[in-house]
């Protein structure tokens, strides 16, 4: 009975110990199909993305930050009438036609200083009335970094939203997915004079990719090589029309908004787990395992089971003899 309970105790860990902005399933394949100029997602390439859905109807994207919390566009939810208890958020799929898990939301907070007109400060924050259990479909994605990085090794977007500009009825129930590049801010201003610095703009050299009505609020994420976590960079805000070429895609700077989002989170009761906040996190584990006997992961499972481990299969070995 032993070795049962070390296997089931290594599950366990690994479970509590899942980091953001990492793809557990997800091996790298890519079915070339059908967003605008996009392909299918592979299941659980994108597993921080999130439908949401008015009376089981897709209207916006969003993204996993925590099992409280979904990241998403303040103008997705500008009138009055939408109510919370209307609203629910399909997390780990990417076939919206699949039984998905259906999670309830309790308080939609938009940023107070949302300027409809401009589109500034887009951006909102949706509580759940229970937690996501997370596992290899349901991962939360990374904040930025501080300070973000020179430049980013690849980045892509995914939504539900319409795939062909002139149908508003072209919406998939596949999650499809573009690559993007980050462009220049000050360049994006010659197309987009009254960009704030709130807001960013990518596309992808000159293809129609691009995201449209139904993305919004989706997650803008990038990865640096050689690392295979990746980082909620922007949120699809807005642009000037889908997927014409040399008309970026505009979106929110997340960067600008972790202490807001942060600050959110801690005043309404639900911080943010810093297991899966900061990369920063990990870094601390190992300046504590280094003054342990017993080395550690940075987590208290981890350092329960690496000091156990031993033991319980040293008794195993006496217990066979």
């Amino acid at each position: 009975m032993i070795l049962p309970s070390i296997l089931l105790l290594v599950a366990h860990t690994l479970e509590a110990n899942i980091e953001c902005g990492v793809r557990p399933l997800y091996d790298g394949r890519i079915r070339y199909t059908r967003i605008i100029g996009g392909q299918e997602a592979e299941v659980g390439e994108f597993p921080w993305q999130v439908s949401i859905q008015d009376n089981g109807h897709h209207f916006c994207g969003g993204s996993i930050i925590s099992e409280w919390w979904i990241l998403t566009v303040a103008h997705c939810f500008y009138s009055d009438e939408i109510s919370p208890i209307e609203l629910t958020v399909i997390v780990g799929t990417s076939d919206l036609t699949t039984s998905p898990m259906e999670m309830q939301v309790t308080s939609i907070i938009r940023h107070k200083n949302f300027q409809r007109l401009t589109m500034d400060n887009d951006i909102a924050l949706l509580r759940l009335a229970t937690p996501i259990k997370f596992n290899d479909l349901t991962v939360p994605i990374c904040l930025p970094l501080h300070p973000a990085p020179s430049s980013w090794h690849e980045c892509w977007v995914a939504g539900w939203g319409v795939t062909n500009a002139d149908d508003k009825h072209s919406m998939k129930t596949d999650l499809m997915k573009v690559p993007m590049r980050i462009t220049d801010w000050k360049e994006c201003t010659k197309v987009f004079p009254k960009l704030t610095t709130n807001m960013l703009c990518a596309a992808y050299d000159n293809e129609s990719y691009d995201a449209c009505q139904g993305d919004s609020g989706g997650p803008l994420v990038c990865n640096m090589e050689p690392s295979n976590k990746w980082y909620q960079v922007g949120i699809i805000s807005w642009g000037r029309s889908c997927g014409k070429k040399g008309s970026p895609g505009i979106y929110t700077l997340v960067s600008n908004y972790t202490l807001w989002i942060e600050n959110i989170a801690q005043i309404e009761g639900k911080p943010l787990d810093t297991k899966y906040k900061k990369v920063s996190v990990k870094k601390k584990g190992r300046e504590r395992s280094q003054s342990s006997k017993c080395s550690a992961l940075g987590y208290p499972q981890s350092w329960l089971l690496s000091c156990l481990l031993p033991c319980m299969l040293l008794r195993a070995l006496y217990s066979w003899e």
